[in-house]
């Protein structure tokens, strides 16, 4: 299972790119080949974002455990999954989105529950509205694939990501216990 998480954790200082017409990110579908370049951007993100909450030995375990091309490669080739890349003038992707069915522990939980997996956009790229163009991208998505209603899990912590999931109508319905090593994150589900 993947952490479900944005970037607002505390990110470490960054320069922040400013938007310009030569610097629109693309997003675009991620296929099985993208599995290294997803796994480098997942494990790079998670790290900027969170790596200093944790003790070394744990955020090693969890990064080297969840973020491998083959885990990638795995959710892309599960039909019930989209993810997605976004883009600048580089290959390399600055920002990805994970959303598909339901994983989450709901009570009662309804047979066609959507779930946003993942969300990360590197810090340096959070003011080009990259998480708004993957999220609006996913909750289509899952609206197309009849998948309602659509869940998120969001750190207890992450007070930035709870006020964006919060701007497209999610609000918290559960708590649940997450392990990284030894970590135990509580997390909130939020429900849309």
């Amino acid at each position: 299972p993947c952490k479900i998480l944005w970037t607002h954790r505390h990110p470490p200082p960054a320069t922040r790119m400013t938007a310009s017409p030569t610097s629109v990110p693309m997003i675009r579908r991620a296929v099985p080949a993208d599995a290294p370049a997803l796994a480098r951007v997942a494990e790079a993100t998670f790290v900027e974002t969170f790596g200093h909450l944790y003790p070394p030995e744990d955020l090693q375990q969890y990064v080297s455990r969840t973020y491998t091309p083959e885990n990638c490669r795995r959710t892309l080739l599960d039909p019930t999954m989209g993810v997605w890349l976004a883009q600048m003038n580089d290959p390399e992707p600055v920002g990805f989105i994970v959303a598909g069915r339901c994983k989450l522990p709901v009570e009662h939980l309804e047979p066609m529950a959507g779930e946003v997996h993942q969300l990360y956009v590197f810090a340096r790229f959070h003011n080009l509205r990259i998480g708004s163009r993957l999220m609006d991208t996913a909750l289509d998505w899952l609206a197309s694939e009849g998948r309602s209603p659509v869940y998120v899990g969001v750190w207890s912590g992450n007070y930035g990501a709870q006020r964006f999931y919060a701007r497209y109508g999610f609000s918290k319905c559960g708590e649940y216990d997450f392990p990284v090593g030894r970590t135990i994150d509580r997390e909130f589900i939020m429900k849309r």
